[in-house]
């Protein structure tokens, strides 16, 4: 079977120059793919952003177009840079073949040719429709906003020591925008009682990076514990405790005041 690489959610009447990527949410792996993992733990798909597409589900209704991706990071990647020719790519790149933790993802890795082929199906895709997606607003507005939202497991990896934090916020070290839109989260989160953490570890991926250097688009990398929204042990579990109503909730809070910035500045500037 064949599904597209994301979604979009249209933004409601109300649209402003705003969207969202969720990349590492999606689960879905063929079963061709997940044969090739390395252990029952890697189809267990440690490495993906559980439920913020479901987090950020509201977005729509606020009149910001959302984009997440449905197939695992673990097929491809797409906060990731691409290789700089076809059939070239042989190591960790957006097929990751370690995880985190430095476990294998592969019994073998994806041949060349496999990894071209994953190009084509998911990572390209998502690309093409993101980049439509920001486009139209630039045309249309001028500018646009890119928040680029991610998830931290709890489980530490080894050698890095994280400085502690509840969301990391990173514009690519000031380079994907020019303060504003860093400051709307910094503000929000801050406001909400939570610890913040700006470009400390988190910079952002490639998504921020590349599309952040852009020259009218402004652009944010969030990295949320999962412990805020799930049940931090098995963050994979379908939530439904009141952690995760409570925390949608601060989202809302929180990009409502995006909102309200953006109507305030009249447009979207880097």
């Amino acid at each position: 079977m064949k599904i597209s690489s994301f979604h979009v959610r249209d933004a409601g009447p109300n649209e402003i120059p705003v969207v969202v990527s969720i990349p590492h949410s999606g689960i879905y792996v063929p079963e061709a793919m997940r044969t090739d993992f390395a252990s029952e733990d890697i189809r267990a798909l440690p490495m993906t952003d559980w439920y913020l597409h479901y987090l950020l589900d509201f977005l729509p209704a606020m009149g910001i177009t959302t984009i997440y991706g449905t197939y695992s990071r673990f097929v491809a990647d797409v906060n990731r840079p691409p290789p700089a020719a076809r059939g070239s790519a042989t190591s960790d790149g957006f097929v990751p073949l370690h995880t985190f933790w430095g476990e294998p993802v592969f019994q073998e890795p994806p041949t060349p040719a496999e990894i071209d082929q994953r190009r084509d199906l998911v990572y390209a895709p998502y690309h093409a429709r993101l980049s439509e997606l920001l486009q139209s607003r630039i045309t249309r507005y001028g500018g646009v906003a890119l928040v680029d939202v991610h998830s931290l497991h709890p489980r530490p990896q080894p050698g890095r020591e994280l400085p502690h934090a509840d969301v990391y916020v990173g514009d690519a070290a000031g380079t994907a925008n020019s303060g504003w839109l860093t400051r709307v989260f910094e503000h929000g989160f801050r406001n909400a009682t939570l610890r913040v953490r700006r470009n400390q570890p988190f910079r952002g991926g490639y998504i921020t990076a590349h599309y952040g250097a852009m020259p009218r688009v402004a652009a944010v990398h969030l990295e949320l514990r999962q412990g805020l929204y799930l049940e931090e042990q098995q963050p994979e579990r379908m939530p439904t405790h009141a952690r995760f109503n409570a925390f949608k909730s601060t989202m809302s809070d929180v990009f409502t005041g995006l909102v309200s910035e953006v109507r305030r500045r009249g447009s979207v500037s880097k």
